[in-house]
């Protein structure tokens, strides 16, 4: 299901980059990748990633801007799930055709900063159950290991959002959904929900993966990797 607010057009650009150069970066990672979707920015949506970057933001701003740019991310991601077309009758005696999302979705988050998104898939669909996957980065290899995982039953038949809000060079994403593919889950019904990315993370996980679907509010040279110790007020 698409929606009206996702777009081929507007991205930010990086610091050091005119707006024309970061939207030719834009444009040219979503002519490789059909499947990478990109919220329009307005200035509700800058100005909670602005607040987000800033050094100055006081935590609790911080987590406060976070919450309302996850729910407006999640909202956009619901539309990626399949629904189906149905009728029913108002208190009033009316028919009303509509439409009611499909069974057997769920969601994923990877510990710790992906817990941050919960909340808000749970204000949106409260029955939802979610699974965790726990991945550290091995002290001898640099590669991300994975420690835990628990998924709800029939994981292979659910479409799955993935809730990961930074990603970087991509490699904790990948150990993730490859685990989700070890587990019998089809690379269709993962659906990465994710805040801010960087165009080596994207072409890091839609490269290994071509046809997961990845949602992101913003793409950026540089990512704000302070989020989980800041969100969570371990810094």
């Amino acid at each position: 299901m698409s929606s009206s607010s996702l777009s081929t057009s507007s991205l930010d650009s990086s610091p050091v980059k005119s707006d024309s150069e970061g939207d030719l970066q834009g444009l040219d990672l979503r002519s490789q990748f059909s499947n990478l979707k990109v919220m329009d920015t307005n200035p509700n949506i800058k100005s909670l990633q602005t607040t987000i970057r800033d050094k100055t933001t006081s935590r609790g701003d911080f987590v406060f801007s976070t919450d309302r740019l996850i729910r407006l991310v999640m909202e956009e991601a619901l539309n990626c799930l399949p629904y189906k077309e149905v009728t029913v009758t108002t208190p009033t005696g009316y028919t009303y055709q509509g439409y009611s999302f499909e069974h057997m979705n769920c969601g994923v988050s990877i510990i710790r900063s992906g817990e941050a998104m919960e909340r808000e898939l749970r204000k949106n669909c409260r029955s939802m159950r979610i699974g965790k996957i726990l991945i550290r980065t091995d002290k001898t290899s640099k590669e991300p290991t994975v420690y835990y995982a628990r998924f709800p039953p029939e994981i292979e038949k659910r479409n799955i959002l993935l809730m990961y809000p930074i990603l970087e060079t991509g490699k904790t994403v990948t150990a993730a959904i490859q685990v989700l593919k070890d587990h019998g889950v089809s690379e269709n019904k993962v659906f990465l929900i994710n805040l801010f990315s960087t165009p080596q993370g994207i072409k890091s996980v839609l490269k290994n993966f071509p046809h997961v679907t990845l949602l992101t509010s913003e793409i950026h040279d540089f990512c704000p990797t302070h989020f989980g110790d800041w969100y969570f007020g371990s810094d």
